[in-house]
């Protein structure tokens, strides 16, 4: 028998999605709402499915979530089924004609609205109030929305539009809300965090923005996400280097080096000046962890850039490193003026070959940090460990050190010192101090 008055949630895609239904979250569960997110089995009448519309496996994956609610309700399991998110923003009149049972689907930004069909209003008060559905002594904090960058293949600007920042005051209020429910931990996220402030006060304010959430008290750390390598704001190199809870880690998207592929991508940058802020960084802030996401397989690419990608690899040595082959996006320039004539199967082996590289990098950076003692947060226990990360190490997506439990008693969401033991491919391995 299904709960009345229980919703489930479930979120697909990026932790700026998660923030979203977070805040969902939090507005349904003021007005009398029980809440699942992301349930094994869904438990209540009602299911919400905040979707992902960033490339075609994530988009694939997101309607196969929704077709197999949708069956759900054909089956009687389901009174009511409601669809939010950026595949929603993007294909709404398509997805509301090719999958019926949908009771209504809603877009990235007018969410608030499915709270009015549920019968009640967005409730004001509660704007920086949200239900964690991460560990409870760490968050996602999202500064802004939307991007106005053009890079060639990316449907982001499609889908979210215009870069708008959040006011400052705002995020700094919400922080201390946050730490004053046990958060320690933040994850700066944005779809382009160095864009920050440009539109509320016509100048980069990334910098001064980290330099107020580092003041207020009871953050441990912080940890930035996507930044973009052109017009790099120089004075985060000054803030990271001061602020010890400021983490010594940037992710930075930097998606090729050749000159041509950079053009070719509109990337407003040069492979000189991507070598040089990589140099700058390591040189600004001693000890920095630099993380990259690289693109293969985009239009125009040759073996001769693809050689050239693998070499920067070799000799950046990334302490993190993703990839992913190009996959056209309708609507991008790369879709409206490139053919996409790289096969398949190249681009599959020009991933696995730049993951391969970048496996041999990451484990032997890992083995350098075995006898080392580091500061590692406790996140869960899994088995016979309990499971920490390192300022070096976001959650999800980063390596992990595995503490075992036996004589040990540890806290989750508690600071400890650990030395380092070990390490595999993936993991560090430690004991506590």
């Amino acid at each position: 028998m299904k709960k009345r008055k229980t919703i489930d949630i479930i979120t697909m895609g990026c932790s700026k999605n998660l923030v979203d239904s977070e805040q969902l979250i939090r507005q349904l569960q003021e007005v009398g709402y029980e809440v699942t997110h992301d349930s094994e089995t869904p438990q209540g009448e009602i299911a919400v499915i905040n979707t992902c519309g960033f490339i075609g496996d994530a988009k694939e994956e997101s309607i196969n979530m929704i077709l197999e609610f949708a069956q759900a309700k054909e089956e009687g399991e389901l009174e009511k089924l409601y669809v939010m998110g950026c595949l929603s923003e993007r294909y709404l009149k398509e997805l509301s004609i090719e999958i019926p049972q949908v009771d209504k689907f809603y877009g990235k930004f007018n969410w608030k609205a499915l709270l009015e069909e549920l019968g009640n209003a967005y409730q004001e008060e509660l704007y920086i109030e949200r239900t964690l559905t991460t560990p409870k002594h760490y968050a996602y904090l999202k500064i802004s929305e939307g991007c106005d960058r053009k890079c060639s293949y990316c449907a982001i600007p499609i889908i979210t539009g215009r870069h708008v920042s959040r006011p400052m005051e705002e995020i700094v209020e919400e922080v201390k809300y946050l730490v004053s429910e046990g958060v320690k931990e933040f994850q700066v996220i944005a779809q382009e965090l160095t864009y920050y402030g440009i539109d509320l006060y016509k100048k980069q304010m990334l910098p001064e923005l980290i330099e107020r959430i580092s003041d207020v008290p009871g953050v441990e750390w912080i940890r930035l996400h996507y930044a973009y390598p052109a017009h790099f704001p120089k004075d985060l190199f000054r803030v990271m280097r001061e602020r010890d809870n400021v983490c010594k880690y940037m992710d930075i998207a930097l998606q090729h080096i050749s000159d041509n592929m950079l053009s070719q991508m509109r990337r407003h940058v040069s492979k000189e000046q991507t070598y040089l802020l990589i140099e700058q960084f390591r040189k600004e802030v001693p000890g920095i962890h630099l993380r990259t996401t690289l693109m293969v397989g985009h239009p125009g690419e040759t073996e001769e850039d693809f050689e050239e990608l693998k070499e920067f690899v070799r000799t950046t040595r990334f302490d993190r490193m993703g990839a992913f082959a190009y996959s056209e996006e309708e609507g991008t320039y790369s879709a409206i003026h490139y053919e996409d004539s790289i096969p398949d199967d190249v681009k599959q082996k020009r991933l696995d070959e730049i993951m391969s590289i970048q496996q041999d990098i990451a484990a032997e950076l890992s083995a350098e940090k075995i006898g080392k003692q580091l500061k590692v947060i406790i996140d869960r226990i899994e088995g016979e460990y309990y499971i920490g990360r390192t300022e070096f190490d976001s959650p999800e997506v980063d390596p992990e050190v595995l503490i075992s439990r036996e004589n040990n008693q540890l806290s989750i969401g508690d600071f400890y010192h650990v030395l380092i033991t070990d390490s595999d491919e993936f993991d560090l391995f430690g004991t506590i101090v």
